[in-house]
């Protein structure tokens, strides 16, 4: 056993990961589907009697996972940002680099108006979950700020803080019937589970929405479940409501690694993007890191045929005649990773170059066309690129 690890490692101290990741341009880049258009239209209808957005975003996708079609639907609404599964974007000895994010979201997410010794006291007093945004911690609840906060639903201490920061804004709110919230974010971005873990903190009561592992269980809005009791003494009347809605994802993604991210992370619906696709991307993902990640099921390997091959030699993932099934060995690899037994970190890089670019983005208004327009601009293209070459042959 110890000369097989002394192998492993020598193995992997002498691999080169690969630097870049190369992918079919034609991959299947939209998973928007009609209820999704439906639920969108009727969130909008619903606004008048809602005073809170809880978006959701999973932690791993900070920023690939943000959804402009639903910022945009439900702009002016108070809203909490909910980064969730928080405890699978890092490993659990260390939470430097989860603290970092939350920095740098944080501040992103003030538009710069805290700096200098305000800034600095907010960050000494940022703790383990969460940080304040939008309009600051002296302005919650005014109906245009943005909270930022991070939750691990096994962690109960996390679902207090978002618990406390719907109690802020339903005091505020003063309403004799309660406080309404809609849960929104993209598919599979555990917005059924947070409602689950709101009800099981703030009323000790069982679940209320179903949950599943792949994206789709919620079809359509439910009916308001109370996460909150009254509490007349801190000016809560009616307490707090939830409305669980169905994920919904973007017409079109133009990037095909944010795609692949979001497929990876479960946000798509597995067999959308090729299984065995998505699962050579984990593996590009964790030779980036470490190839000991998974040095207890192949040798390091830029291969995903190899990788998947050993992987399933070793799981037992076979078929007649002891074949390796590499579709199966992938769907048990991406659950795997999704479990957070492969690894645990995220696949954005939360810098401020990259706030900044999907700040530009937003300024500049980008448009977000369908998957249809998508391919006839694609089209378009290509007969650009053609009679350009065509004109470079002629001319020399």
């Amino acid at each position: 056993m110890a000369a097989a690890t002394a192998s492993r490692k020598a193995g992997s101290s002498s691999f080169v990961p690969r630097a870049v990741f190369e992918v079919s341009q034609n991959i299947t880049r939209s998973y928007f589907l009609g209820h999704h258009a439906g639920a969108l239209g009727t969130m909008r209808q619903s606004l008048s009697n809602v005073s809170l957005i809880l978006e959701c975003r999973d932690s791993r996708v900070p920023l690939t996972g943000a959804n402009p079609l639903l910022e945009k639907a439900l702009a002016g609404r108070d809203r909490i940002i909910v980064y969730t599964k928080s405890d699978l974007c890092a490993p659990q000895a260390s939470n430097r680099w989860v603290d970092q994010q939350k920095k740098l979201l944080s501040r992103f997410y003030n538009n710069g108006s805290l700096g200098g010794e305000q800034q600095q006291q907010e960050e000494e007093e940022e703790d383990e979950y969460g940080a304040y945004g939008g309009m600051g911690a002296t302005e919650m609840g005014s109906g245009m700020g943005t909270e930022i906060l991070f939750t691990d639903t096994a962690k109960p201490r996390s679902i207090k803080m978002l618990l406390a920061a719907i109690k802020q804004r339903a005091a505020h709110a003063e309403s004799l019937t309660g406080l309404r919230a809609l849960v929104v974010g993209m598919p599979n971005a555990g917005k059924s589970s947070l409602l689950n873990a709101l009800r099981a903190e703030g009323m000790r009561l069982p679940k209320a929405a179903k949950t599943g592992a792949n994206p789709g269980v919620t079809r359509k809005l439910s009916m308001p479940v109370r996460v909150m009791a009254e509490d007349a003494a801190a000016g809560v009347e009616g307490g707090a409501f939830v409305v669980d809605t169905p994920g919904v994802f973007v017409p079109y993604v133009s990037d095909v690694e944010a795609m692949l991210k979001l497929a990876l992370v479960g946000c798509v619906k597995d067999g959308i993007v090729p299984t065995e696709t998505v699962a050579d991307y984990l593996l590009f993902r964790l030779n980036l890191r470490s190839p000991e990640l998974y040095g207890e099921l192949s040798a390091p390997t830029n291969d995903v045929a190899e990788f998947l091959d050993n992987v399933a030699t070793r799981t037992g993932k076979l078929l007649k005649g002891g074949v390796p099934s590499r579709t199966l060995a992938a769907d048990w690899v991406l659950h795997q990773w999704r479990n957070g037994n492969l690894g645990r970190f995220g696949l954005d890089d939360v810098t401020e170059a990259n706030l900044a670019a999907l700040k530009a983005k937003a300024l500049a208004g980008e448009e977000h066309i369908s998957l249809s327009q998508a391919k006839k601009r694609e089209k378009a293209a290509r007969k650009e690129r053609r009679a350009a070459q065509r004109k470079a042959m002629s001319e020399s």
